[in-house]
């Protein structure tokens, strides 16, 4: 039973156009919610919002808080979310090979 909710936390993610948008954002540094918001395309600060509690849950992003004024919170890749990083890379990569044989064939 373990497994099937954990293949659902990943269809969740994958399946999920924004979470593999902010993860990738993550990646390439963009840590802070606004620069997140700014820089992901079509994304609304809701969406975004529901969309670092979910990868923080998933345990796949940290998040850091710092006590200033005004308030600032940095989100980061954990080991986990830098393996899913690969895997989505190596699933862009293979896309990438399957469209050229294709056009090659047509």
């Amino acid at each position: 039973m373990q497994t099937r909710s954990t293949y659902r936390k990943l269809e969740d993610i994958v399946g999920c156009k924004w979470s593999v948008s902010v993860l990738l954002a993550v990646e390439k540094g963009v840590n802070r919610p606004g620069a997140l918001e700014r820089h992901i395309e079509g994304i609304s600060a809701k969406v975004l919002s529901e969309r670092l509690r979910k990868l923080t849950a998933y345990g796949l992003m940290h998040k850091e808080s710092f006590p200033e004024v005004p308030p600032r919170t940095e989100y980061s890749l954990t080991k986990s979310g830098q393996r899913l990083i690969k895997i989505i890379q190596q699933i862009h990569d293979l896309d990438v090979e399957l469209s050229k044989k294709s056009d090659k064939s047509a």
